[in-house]
């Protein structure tokens, strides 16, 4: 049967930088890995041969070896192959000899399968593992999200077991050592080559069992509670965006830290501004007398009342400015501005008196050579000319 050639076992060529080389390996390894292929013996197959290629090729010289002289010059079990009979590869040990996969490939499978210590446990026994985060909801009105303010929740919150004191067990009782892994909080699982290393399936990484747990928290040490929490609102903040608390998540494990709690903001709509950005847009009406003749009128803005000046003959549809009357920004605190679009109203259900008055100033506008409505008279000057044509 030819020779396994190292290089297409893990698709790259010879000449590859060892970036592309693990590259290569750990795609392969995540493909092959018997977790993720529990019972396939063609996967297993697979990645003993993947890894016994990476094993070599991921050395400058055992990989130099296997240039020169192929399988041979890494074999331990051949004569004059690198290390001879005396540990195979090298610093491996000849991997029959005890060797920890761990310490070849561990900065790729506690990626890739979450082994290790990044886990809550490792070769030196269970680790502090951070509890999870948690996430609660709250609404405010548009004027608190402007202008910020403190408020109080009531959000799930955690405490010692008073019964067993937080250790889970039985009183009078105590955890016991893992039998599986035997305290390490891991197992490692021989592919012949080199072993493969997982967190412990019977305690989870902590190292210890309960045998017989408490039955007022099941074990867990901690009971589900509610507390006040005072929360800050900062000004400008908008909706959806999220405030954190740290440690204020789910309780840590092995002595971890808690987890953080997320606090996300559900901002109420105005009645009568628009948010975009830092800047505020409403729209204000105003009488057709208003607008024809022009003066002040009142205008609402976060800061309270203020007026404004409209010039004479102001259209429906014309905006104005009000400088630093929007938003402050969340981070540099400048406010926004305040958009003010003006429309003009329609009189409506008019007396018989005030329609006659109407059209009496209708009927004056039309007299004299005056351009009262110079929009309205340049489209029907338009017209006329198309027309003629």
């Amino acid at each position: 049967m030819a020779e396994q050639n190292y290089y297409e076992v893990l698709g790259v060529e010879r000449g590859a930088s060892q970036d592309e080389i693990k590259k290569a390996y750990r795609r392969l390894a995540m493909k092959y890995h018997p977790d993720r292929n529990p019972g396939d013996k063609a996967a297993e197959a697979k990645f003993k041969e993947v890894g016994e290629a990476y094993a070599v090729l991921s050395d400058e010289q055992k990989r130099a070896a296997y240039d020169r002289f192929g399988k041979a010059g890494v074999d331990p079990n051949a004569a004059g192959g690198f290390g001879g009979g005396q540990g195979g590869f090298g610093g491996f040990g000849g991997m029959n000899g005890g060797a920890d996969f761990q310490s070849a490939f561990g900065d790729i499978f506690s990626d890739l399968f979450g082994g290790g210590r990044g886990r809550g446990a490792g070769p030196q026994g269970p680790q502090p593992t951070r509890g999870n985060d948690m996430s609660f909801t709250v609404e405010v009105s548009f004027e608190d999200a402007a202008h910020g303010r403190k408020m109080d929740i009531r959000v799930p919150a955690w405490e010692k077991c008073e019964t067993c004191k937080g250790s889970g067990c039985r009183p009078g009782t105590s955890k016991k050592t893992c039998p599986t892994c035997r305290g390490a909080g891991v197992v490692r699982m021989s592919n012949g080559l080199f072993q493969v290393q997982q967190t412990c399936p019977h305690c989870h990484g902590t190292g210890e069992v309960i045998s017989d747990p408490c039955p007022d928290c099941q074990g867990t040490g901690w009971k589900r509670t509610t507390t006040v929490l005072q929360i800050n609102i900062p000004a400008g903040i908008n909706d959806g965006q999220r405030i954190r608390v740290s440690g204020r998540g789910e309780p840590g494990v092995n002595g971890g830290p808690a987890g953080d709690l997320f606090v996300e903001v559900h901002v109420q709509p105005s009645k009568f501004f628009e948010r975009e950005g830092d800047d505020l847009h409403m729209e204000l009406p105003i009488s057709f007398a208003t607008a024809a003749l022009g003066g002040e009128v009142t205008v609402p803005t976060l800061d309270g009342e203020s007026r404004i000046t409209l010039p004479e003959g102001t259209q429906s549809g014309k905006t104005f400015r009000l400088r630093g009357k929007g938003i402050r920004n969340l981070r540099s605190g400048t406010p926004g501005d305040l958009y003010i679009h003006v429309l003009t109203e329609t009189p409506v259900n008019l007396s018989s008196k005030q329609k006659d008055l109407l059209r009496q100033f209708d009927a004056s506008l039309k007299e004299g050579g005056e351009k009262h409505s110079p929009k309205t008279e340049g489209i029907f000057e338009q017209m006329k000319n198309f027309f003629k044509k």
